[in-house]
Formats: C-alpha cells, structure tokens, sequence
C-alpha cells in the first residue's frame, strides 16, 4: 500500500495531523466521558459550574499533550542515533525548540489544573491565592500537580539549553526529567488505603511513563523523521522495538491498576464493579481501546516497517493517525477515570 507523494513532502501538514488527531480525540473522550461520569446534583449542596466542569478535564487533557509531547520530543534525538549529525541536526534544530515550548505548557496547564480543582472543591467561590494554598498543603493532587509542575520548568530550563549547545546537553538527561515529571501524575487518581498501595502507585506509574514514551515517540518519529526515509528507515525500528515494551507494560499496568484498585476499594466486589460502577465501565472501554491498538501497531511493525527499510513509500501518516487517534481517545477516558466513582 502506498502513500501520495504530497505526503512525504509536506512534514509540517503529518505533524499538524497526527497532533490535531491525538489531541481532538483527547478532548472529546476526556469531555464525554466525564459527563458520563458526572455526579448528580443533590438538593442544597452546591456544584461546580459548567465552567469547571468542561474547563477541568480539557485542561488536564492539555497537560496530558504537552507532557507527552516533551517525552517523545526529548526521545527523537535518542532514537535517530549521533552518527550522522550532518542529515539528523536540521531535523533536532526544529525539535529542541518546540520541547521548550512544549514544556512551558506542561507547567502552565499543570498549574492551571490546581486552579480548577481547587475550584471544583469550592463550588460558587472564585479561588483565590489562599484557597489555592490551602488546597495545595492539604491535598496531595495539589502537591503532585505542583511537583509536575516544577520538572516541566526544569525541562524547559535543560531545553534552552540544549538550544544554545545542541547535544553537548545529553539527550538522556532530558528523557529522565521529562519521565520524572510524569510520576506525581498518578497522584492525581484513586489512592488505595492498604498494603498494597505502593505496588498499585508503582503500576500506575509504569503506566502513565510507557504511554507517554509510546505515544509521544510515535509522533515525533512519524512527524519529524516521516519525511525522510533514509533516516526513517534507521529510527522507526529502534522505536518499533520500544513500542513493544510499552504496549506490554501498558497493558499489564493499566489491568493491575484498573482490577487492583476496584478490588483493594472497600465495599467493592468484583466481578459486579466492573460492570456497575463508572470507573468499572471506563475501565473495560480504556482496556478495548488498548486492544485495538495492537492490530494497528502490528501492521506498522510488520506490514510497513520491511517496506520502510527498502525505502519505499508507505501509508505510515495514515497508519500513525489512525493509531494516535485511538491514543487519543484512551487518554481522554484516563482522564475521567482519575474522577470517576468506583463504587
């Protein structure tokens, strides 16, 4: 199956597709599924507005995109290799701008979801800096968010760096920052009170980490590296190989997590949960879109990546959309299910 020719010779129009589609179908799950899961309203008790209840998921869903893309930015260097810094630097001179900004955002869009949440449990109150405060010392989604917060800006920081001096700033250094600004992430979710609290952390952990490597490395190879086939033919084997492990890991985490948290919740019994909660509900779609993944990473791996490496032209932007689309999709549902009810 081929590919026509304007394809591979517009990089910015893959680029601006693959993200407009990861990010589209973010929002939308993320907004939809939260409706589903919205709380009823109950006579005398205050809600938040609509304003907070859209505002909330899509600004976390914008975190959500700015942080993957500052982990699949801060990996292209890693997967395009330093042996041929004559055709890979024109490529890095476009990236390392764009983790600055990518980064700038992520800290933005974290610090602006502390604003909405604080709103959210202050229903009919404009907050204000003391509210914020509290919400953030007494509140351990606050404190994560804050932390995230704090390694986007250290990210930025190492990016203009690596700016000014190119890949003298080591490209692992930048990888491990953006990854350690993911781990509070899980923080913002359900918390399991037992002893098995810090396993269900690690699991969810391992999961947001491989998403974000997956995703935003798939993107930034198919957008950057997508136009040149020479040096597609070198990186998207390397990523293919990355993939792998993180479809594995994600989907075992995302299971662990999703199953251990409902069954660790007290007053939860499973199997029923699964079918009768919300957060049970967003699970089993969350798990369906992780399948349908593997159909769509499978014929990249092994239908298009021999062609790939012969040189020849492939269906790859109309494949990577398909796949970052129903990544989009599953980020969304995540989205709502760190809000949703378990019981």
């Amino acid at each position: 199956m081929s590919v026509a020719a304007p394809a591979l010779a517009r990089p910015r129009t893959g680029g601006k597709l693959l993200a407009g589609a990861f990010g589209v179908c973010a929002v939308v799950a993320a907004v939809a599924a939260s409706t589903f899961t919205a709380q009823e309203a109950v006579p005398g008790i205050p809600m938040p507005g609509p304003v907070v209840e859209v505002g909330l998921p899509v600004v976390r869903v914008l975190l959500d995109l700015a942080a993957v893309a500052v982990v699949g930015l801060s990996l292209l260097p890693k997967l395009l290799g330093f042996d041929a810094p004559d055709r890979t630097e024109p490529i890095l001179l476009r990236v390392r701008p764009l983790a600055v900004v990518a980064a700038w955002a992520w800290a933005i869009c974290a610090l602006l979801t502390i604003v909405f949440q604080t709103a959210e449990l202050n229903p009919g109150s404009v907050p204000t800096f003391g509210m914020i405060a509290d919400y953030v010392g007494d509140v351990g989604t606050g404190q994560g968010l804050l932390f995230s917060a704090a390694c986007a800006l250290a990210a930025a920081g190492i990016g203009l760096m690596a700016v000014r001096f190119g890949e003298k700033v080591p490209a692992e250094l930048r990888v491990i920052v953006a990854l350690f600004g993911l781990l509070p992430i899980p923080v913002t979710g359900h918390a399991v009170d037992s002893v098995w609290h810090d396993p269900i952390m690690v699991s969810m952990e391992i999961h947001v980490m491989g998403s974000a490597a997956w995703t935003g490395g798939l993107i930034a190879t198919v957008a950057f590296v997508g136009p040149h086939r020479d040096l597609l033919a070198v990186t998207l084997p390397k990523f293919s190989r990355l993939a792998t492990l993180c479809l594995l890991l994600v989907g075992l985490s995302g299971l662990v997590t999703g199953l251990g948290t409902m069954a660790l919740t007290p007053g939860v019994t499973l199997p029923d949960a699964i079918v009768t909660s919300h957060y049970g509900l967003l699970v089993v779609a969350k798990t369906a879109l992780v399948a349908a993944l593997v159909p769509l990473a499978a014929h990249i791996r092994f239908r298009l990546l021999p062609a790939i490496r012969t040189g020849r032209a492939t269906a790859l932007v109309g494949w990577a959309a398909a796949e970052v689309s129903v990544m989009g999709l599953a980020y969304g549902v995540a989205v709502a299910l760190t809000r949703a009810s378990i019981a």
